[in-house]
Formats: structure tokens, C-alpha cells, sequence
């Protein structure tokens, strides 16, 4: 099938790469030349784990190329999917802004033609956008009603560090849809996947992807107050108390004797919050959605609440045994929000080293692939930072070794001898077992710190 793709950010580049990879023919739209030319000699303009190779393979083969005039990749298209940003505004509810542009120029086009074209939304919007909004602007700039074009919705569940595998490999498949016409696009857009789909209205599948992301959240930041609790009390892993939950078998069944560790528990794992484009965007929009229509969402707000101030839990617990962090050398290891990607927005290492720069502490950082795109979001604080190429070697001089990023290769830690270093490892990539000549300290663990006495009344 011929297919457009507007937008070249991680859900644009990454469905545009993998449906071409599929046998369709994919022209991907960016207003910015530069992108589009990167685009074309196979250059990504995002880090994400196996999209250059992958991207190459469709460049070469001809099943994609990049543009910059929507108006004239649409001229043979059989379909196109508006896949540009929707970043919360100040508020907490999501920017329509590039969404309604799109929207706006695709219905120009439909305008002057006399043929059937599905309008397929794949970037995250509120529940009652694309059947209302989105569709007022097609309605309004092509003088068309739907039913002479088309209209759905199709989110993504793309995991950073994994979309490409996420995509080409998915548990599910939603195809959202105002009009048969559009059903039976998306049907045969995803022919070649043979994963459940489930066909519902565009106000369903809005509402799944904000319901999947908000649950998972929810369970991240539920496991990190009580975390917070263990690390308070002392005398406590809360990993031990994890390790306890993750045998009931409504979290982890067992079949044939052997438990199953299902990838959920993974989101039960204690850590300095979550970040990234999906979780606190998705989340505070939901919270300011419902807020609009007279509901409260308590549940939305405490977990953004708890994600808010957990990076700050890596200061008090260094805190709690440094004493004054002025002065004292930490390396923090990691500054993308999570392994297998660049992506830095709400990056807890924002937090942690501003935190610790705002304490007077030396501050020198690594990370594989994001430094540039760190810097460049903390701004001119970035200036107080020793950015190293060799974190082993700085590893040796550091005092004070955080690990805020998941990287593999951070594992090495246990094996370079760090004698008497205070290691907080805020993502539990170790065990405390791993590091017996340091001073290990994490999310939900103080150390040898003794009980909190009991308060009885």
C-alpha cells in the first residue's frame, strides 16, 4: 500500500520504517529540509536500537523515502497517518497546535480530489479528538463530510530503547475508526501482522493508550512510596519486600512448577521515577482531561505527585550518610530516561544533577549516546558539568558513584574494585552484593541505617 506518514520523531520514523519493512511504500513528511535529506541517506535523527540498520534496508530497497510537501506525497497515497507532536502546554493539557495544522492542510488536499482518502491518527490525543476536533478541521478546510474521507485512530505502544522491536513484534494491534471505509484500511495496513487486533471507535482507542500508559505509572510510583516508607524505617530492602509480592501468583502465575516473570514486574521494580515522552505527558493530560469535565482524577494526581519529587529521594538518601555534599566528587552514570535511547525529557538525571549542583557537589556525568541532548535541555547549568567519555576512569577519582540510567555496560561497576565509594544505584542494575567493598545505597534501601523506633500512642 502507498502510505504518508507526517512527522519523523520516534512514532513517525519508527511506524514509517517498520510498515516499509512490511512490503508498503512509505513517503515520511518533515517540514525541516535537513531532517528529510539525514532521512533519505538512511541518517536518523533520533537514537533508537536497531532503526539505522533498519532504515537503510528500507532506503536502499525504495520502500521509503522523506519529504517536506505533504500536498504532494499525498497525490497516490492510499492513506495517511498524522504521527507529529502533541507536548502538554503549561496547564497540563495537551498542544493540538501541529495536530489540527495537519489536519488542516490534508484537508485541503481532500479538497481537490474526488476519491476516497482514510485520515489515520496515530498521535496521542485526549479521548473525543479526532471524531470532534480533528474531523471539524478536515470537514471545514475539504467542504467534505466524513464519509467522503475517512477518519481512525491507531496509538502507539511503543517502548523507547524497544519501538522497533515493539512495532514489528506487538501483543496488540487497536484500530480505531469512524467509518468502514477506514476499518478496512487498517485491516489491510496491518495485514502482515498476525497479533490480536482489536477494532473499536476512535474514543476507545484514545482512551486505551492513556489507560495503559496511566496504569503502568501508577504501579511505578506505588512502588516507590513504599520504597520511600523502607528507606525511612530502616532495617529494610524493600527489593526483599518486592521479591516477597512478586510470588503471589496473581502478579507472577506458575505453570509447570516454573514462574512465568511476566515483563509487568519490571514496573514494580523501585527507582527515581519515570520520564520520558509518553508516561508524564499521557498522565498529566489524562489528570487535566478529566479535571475539564468535573472529575478530580485524585488517583492521576498522586502519582504524578510521587514521581515529582522521587529523583530528590538520591539526595536525601546521600544526604543521610554524606552529611554536606558540598565539595564531594559524584559521577552520575546515565542521563537518558531510560538504556537503548537519547531521548532525555524528563530525565531524572535532570533532577539529580541539578540537585546536586544547587548542594555544590563536583559533578561529572556519562552517558552512551545522550550528553549532547542533555546539555542542551539543562541549559546553562550544563557549563557545571565534566561530561566523560571514560566512566571507569572517573569511576576511580569519584567519591560518589550514581547509577540513573539503566545502562548494561554500567554492570561493570561490581568488577573494578571501588573501595569504600558510596555507590547509589537509583535503578537497581546491582545487587548490594555485587558491590561487598562499597557502600551501596538505593531507592528503598539505606544502607546498614538502623530502625526507625515505633511510635506508639
Amino acid at each position: 500500500m502507498r502510505i504518508v506518514i507526517a512527522g519523523t520523531g520516534y512514532v513517525g520514523l519508527v511506524s514509517g520504517t517498520c510498515l516499509a519493512a512490511k512490503g508498503h511504500n512509505v513517503i515520511c513528511i518533515d517540514i525541516k529540509p535537513s531532517i528529510v535529506a539525514n532521512i533519505n541517506k538512511a541518517i536518523p535523527p533520533i537514537y533508537e536500537e536497531g532503526l539505522e540498520a533498519l532504515l537503510q534496508q528500507v532506503i536502499t530497497s525504495g520502500h521509503l523515502k522523506a519529504g517536506v510537501d505533504l500536498q504532494v506525497a499525498l497525490t497516490d497515497a492510499e492513506g495517511v497517518i498524522i504521527a507529529v507532536g502533541t507536548p502538554n502546554n503549561t496547564q497540563g493539557t495537551i498542544d493540538l497546535t501541529y495536530v489540527l495544522a495537519c489536519a488542516r492542510e490534508i484537508g485541503a488536499y481532500i479538497k481537490k480530489v474526488d476519491r476516497f482518502l482514510p485520515v489515520i491518527v496515530k498521535s496521542t490525543v485526549v479521548p473525543g479528538t479526532t471524531d470532534t476536533a480533528i474531523k471539524n478541521e478536515i470537514e471545514q478546510a475539504s467542504g467534505k463530510k466524513l464519509g467522503q474521507f475517512g477518519l481512525g485512530m491507531n496509538p502507539e505502544f511503543l517502548r523507547e530503547g524497544k519501538a522497533v522491536s515493539d512495532f514489528m513484534e506487538p501483543d496488540r494491534i487497536v484500530l480505531g475508526y469512524e467509518d468502514e471505509g477506514t476499518l478496512a484500511f487498517l485491516q489491510a495496513l496491518y495485514a502482515p501482522w498476525g497479533c490480536e487486533k482489536l477494532a473499536v471507535n476512535t474514543r476507545t482507542a484514545e482512551l486505551i493508550k492513556y489507560t495503559n500508559n496511566a496504569l503502568l505509572a501508577t504501579q511505578i510510583s506505588a512502588v516507590n512510596e513504599i520504597a520511600n516508607l523502607a528507606a525511612a524505617m530502616g532495617g529494610i530492602d524493600v527489593q526483599d519486600v518486592m521479591r516477597g509480592v512478586y510470588l503471589d501468583k496473581r502478579w507472577n502465575p506458575s505453570i509447570d512448577g516454573q514462574r512465568v516473570n511476566p515483563e509487568i514486574l519490571a514496573y514494580l521494580v523501585p527507582g527515581c521515577g519515570f520520564g520520558g515522552s509518553c508516561f508524564p505527558k499521557d498522565v498529566q493530560a489524562l489528570h487535566a482531561h478529566g479535571d475539564q469535565l468535573g472529575l478530580p482524577m485524585a488517583m492521576m494526581k498522586a502519582v504524578l505527585s510521587v514521581n515529582d519529587t522521587q529523583p530528590l529521594e538520591v539526595i536525601a538518601g546521600l544526604k543521610k550518610v554524606v552529611g554536606d555534599l558540598a565539595g564531594q566528587r559524584c559521577l552520575v552514570l546515565g542521563l537518558a530516561f531510560k538504556p537503548e535511547t537519547d531521548d532525555v525529557r524528563e530525565s531524572a538525571s535532570l533532577r539529580i544533577i541539578s540537585a546536586l549542583l544547587d548542594h555544590k557537589a563536583q559533578v561529572s556525568a556519562h552517558d552512551p549516546v545522550a550528553v549532547k541532548n542533555f546539555a542542551t535541555a539543562l541549559g546553562p547549568r550544563s557549563n557545571g558539568i565534566t561530561y566523560v567519555s571514560d566512566w571507569k576512569s572517573a569511576a576511580a577519582t569519584a567519591e560518589v558513584i550514581i547509577i540513573a540510567t539503566k545502562w548494561p555496560e554500567y554492570s561493570a561497576l561490581s568488577t573494578l574494585g571501588l573501595q569504600g565509594k558510596i555507590i547509589f544505584d537509583a535503578r537497581r542494575l546491582l545487587k548490594k552484593e555485587d558491590l561487598p567493598f562499597a557502600r551501596y545505597l538505593s531507592i528503598g534501601y539505606n544502607g546498614h541505617a538502623t530502625r526507625s523506633p515505633l511510635k506508639v500512642r
